[in-house]
């Protein structure tokens, strides 16, 4: 059965759903509260589960052209030095790729993508989703147009996809208040640089305190440069790993970020093959913002109103979780419609699967997810070290690693290795 669906928002887990529900034969319409779409934003990490599906929906050759296929990710001390290797995509056995892509680019392309499978007349920008209700068999979402006046649309289906202030959830749940900051801030940024490693690689150095990471986005270019996407996380305020801190002003979010508030802290930090102050120095774009969750809600489905991607399960930056997660969200549900005659259904089905999963992923990321093996390096050997074996058991890390990744719904190890609630042997 061919439904009306609206998507609220146009973020890569929206233009996704989009994408596969129109491949199912729905009509579907998206609208995104920005007026005019610009390749902004830094760098995002698609993880091989998620390129798996957006390979399903024809996508390959547009991502292989514009990301890089990363070969591993790489933890290391504040020193430079490996702590554990990590092969991804291919290299690591899977059926997929893993890709490093500018986000902003890849929404761009997901919407240009939607507009031509759509029809431009559905994917609508400018119009901005502040609320909906639930209506016999269908529903009635509310919103504001590109001159502010209010309007209607009516769908059999509402997807929220309008992120981590989602104006249906708080419809949903007035009384969560501002997203839970854990002390942390990040500064995010892209500079052109001569490839490091192998010009594939992902790394994620220091401690809990203070944290670079770092990955090339793009090809190289004929100058032999290429765009590296890096991230210094600098914690402000200590809370405990679960959050809970009052987070800056969202007017405060992605703002400008100043080089100078990086420097003191991450200046000294020279490694073998990257100098990280002066990646820091070559900014092209600097922007910062703090590092915030929510709890997981009870649920996500009223009547045939449901939430994906940030909206439903926004987490921590931690493991590639965030656009791989709601990709997955997108691929789930339009399966789930495909399966289901029964609308409302078909949502629990898709709730089912995604609920508890999503929920697991911010649990652990608020205890750092696999960023904990850093700190255990950090507290043991803080001015590095000769031998790794001596700070560390490699083959505990090695099975924590492989536990976290079979929780975020990796598919090379079978999910049955992690036992239902059981927390990774490593968690603090």
């Amino acid at each position: 059965m061919a439904l009306d669906i609206l998507i609220a928002g146009g973020g890569i887990g929206g233009l996704t759903a989009a994408l596969a529900l129109q491949r199912d034969g729905h009509r579907v319409t998206v609208c995104e509260a920005t007026a005019e779409l610009k390749p902004l934003g830094v760098g995002i990490n698609l993880l091989p589960h998620a390129v798996a599906v957006l390979d399903g929906l024809g996508l390959m050759p547009a991502l292989q052209a514009m990301a890089v296929p990363t070969s591993a990710l790489i933890f290391a001390n504040r020193h430079g030095q490996t702590i554990y290797e990590d092969r991804r995509g291919l290299a690591g056995g899977y059926s997929h790729p893993q890709f490093s892509v500018h986000r902003g680019e890849l929404q761009l392309m997901l919407w240009r993508e939607a507009t031509a499978r759509l029809g431009a007349e559905r994917v609508v920008s400018g119009w901005r989703t502040t609320g909906a209700r639930n209506d016999g068999d269908g529903v009635v979402v509310l919103g504001t147009d590109a001159t502010g006046a209010s309007v209607e649309r009516r769908a059999d289906l509402l997807i929220a996809a309008d992120g981590i202030h989602s104006a249906i959830r708080r419809q949903f749940h007035p009384e969560e208040g501002a997203p839970r900051w854990n002390g942390m801030m990040m500064w995010r940024g892209t500079s052109l640089a001569r490839p490091f490693l192998d010009g594939r690689t992902m790394v994620q150095a220091g401690h809990r305190r203070a944290k670079f990471v770092v990955y090339p986005i793009a090809p190289p270019r004929p100058d032999g440069l290429q765009l590296i996407n890096w991230i210094c996380d600098r914690r402000l305020r200590e809370d405990g790993l679960g959050g809970g801190l009052t987070a800056p002003g969202r007017e405060d979010w992605n703002k400008p970020g100043s080089i100078d508030d990086l420097l003191p802290t991450f200046g000294g930090w020279q490694f073998p093959w990257l100098d990280v102050p002066g990646v820091i120095a070559g900014a092209t774009q600097l922007l910062e913002w703090p590092m915030v969750d929510r709890d997981p809600l009870p649920c996500w489905r009223q009547g045939r109103i449901t939430l994906l991607g940030d909206a439903a399960h926004p987490m921590y930056p931690i493991g590639s979780n965030g656009a791989t997660q709601a990709i997955l969200d997108a691929e789930a549900i339009a399966r789930v419609l495909r399966g289901e005659g029964d609308v409302e259904t078909a949502l629990d089905h898709y709730e089912a699967e995604r609920r508890p999963m999503c929920a697991r992923i911010v649990e652990l990321n608020r205890q750092e997810g696999l960023d904990y093996i850093l700190d255990m390096v950090e507290e043991r050997a803080p001015d590095g070290f000769d031998r790794l074996e001596d700070v560390i058991d490699l083959a505990e890390v090695d099975a924590f690693v492989k536990r976290y990744k079979a929780a975020a719904g990796h598919r090379q190890a079978p999910p049955a290795d992690l036992p239902k609630g059981a927390p990774p042997a490593l968690t603090p």
